[in-house]
C-alpha cells in the first residue's frame, strides 16, 4: 500500500473513533466538542477522497453542534451569574413556553401533582393559601419538581390578566442530565430561592406580630 493509502486509512480510522468516542458520551457539552472535531476531520477526509454526500452532511452538522455548545456553555455562565448576583431564573426563558391567564384562573390547585413550573411576565398572580402576591419576574412551583411527592404546597389564583412562561420538569430534568455543573448551579439557585423566600415569611409574620400587639 503506497503512503497516500496509509494516510487515507489513518484518517478514516481517527475519523470513526472519534464518531464512536461520541457515542458513549452522557455529558452534552464534552459530546458537542467531539461532535465538531468529528464533522471537521470527516469534512477534510470526504474532500481529499471526493466524497461530496458526507461533506456536506458534516458541513451541515458542524454548525449545529457549535450552535448547541454555544447555547449550552451560555446557560451554564447564566445560573452561575443568577446564584451570585439576583437569583433571577430569566435564564430558562428559552426553554420555556407561553401562556396567557385569565382573571380568576387557576393555574394549580394544592396537593395536585406538580408537574411544570411558571415564571411571571405580567399580572398579579396569589399563592392563596399564605396570600403571598408575586411580583412580574417571580418563578413559581420550582419547590415541586423536589419535594418527595411532586405534590403542590399552594393554589395558584390569577388576580389579574397577563402572561406566564412554564416549562416541564421533563425539560428541566433533560438539562441536568445533559450537564452535570447546570444541575449544580440549578440545585444551588433554587436552595438559594427557598431560604430567601423562608426570610420573606419571617419578616411578614414578625410584621404581623407586632401590627396585633400594638
Amino acid at each position: 500500500m503506497d503512503m497516500s493509502g496509509l494516510v487515507s486509512g489513518a484518517g478514516g480510522f481517527i475519523a470513526s473513533a472519534f464518531v464512536v468516542a461520541g457515542y458513549t458520551m452522557r455529558t452534552m457539552i464534552p459530546l458537542r466538542i467531539f461532535g465538531i472535531i468529528t464533522n471537521v476531520l470527516l469534512i477534510g477526509f470526504s474532500l481529499v477522497h471526493h466524497h461530496y454526500p458526507v461533506m456536506v452532511l458534516h458541513m451541515i452538522l458542524l454548525p449545529l453542534n457549535v450552535y448547541r455548545l454555544r447555547e449550552m456553555l451560555q446557560l451554564v455562565a447564566e445560573v452561575k451569574r443568577s446564584v451570585n448576583s439576583d437569583l433571577s431564573m430569566a435564564w430558562l426563558k428559552p426553554f420555556m413556553t407561553e401562556r396567557k391567564c385569565t382573571t380568576g384562573e387557576v393555574l394549580f390547585y394544592k396537593h395536585e401533582q406538580a408537574e411544570e413550573m411558571y415564571y411571571i411576565v405580567s399580572g398579579r398572580y396569589r399563592l392563596v393559601e399564605s396570600g403571598i402576591e408575586l411580583p412580574a419576574g417571580a418563578l413559581v412551583g420550582e419547590l415541586g419538581m423536589l419535594s418527595p411527592s411532586n405534590k403542590r404546597t399552594q393554589t395558584l389564583e390569577c388576580l389579574e390578566g397577563g402572561l406566564v412562561l412554564s416549562v416541564t420538569y421533563a425539560k428541566v430534568q433533560e438539562l441536568y442530565v445533559q450537564n452535570p455543573e447546570f444541575g449544580f448551579y440549578f440545585l444551588r439557585l433554587v436552595s438559594a430561592r427557598l431560604f430567601q423566600n423562608l426570610g420573606r415569611l419571617e419578616t411578614q409574620l414578625a410584621e404581623s406580630i407586632a401590627q396585633a400587639s400594638s
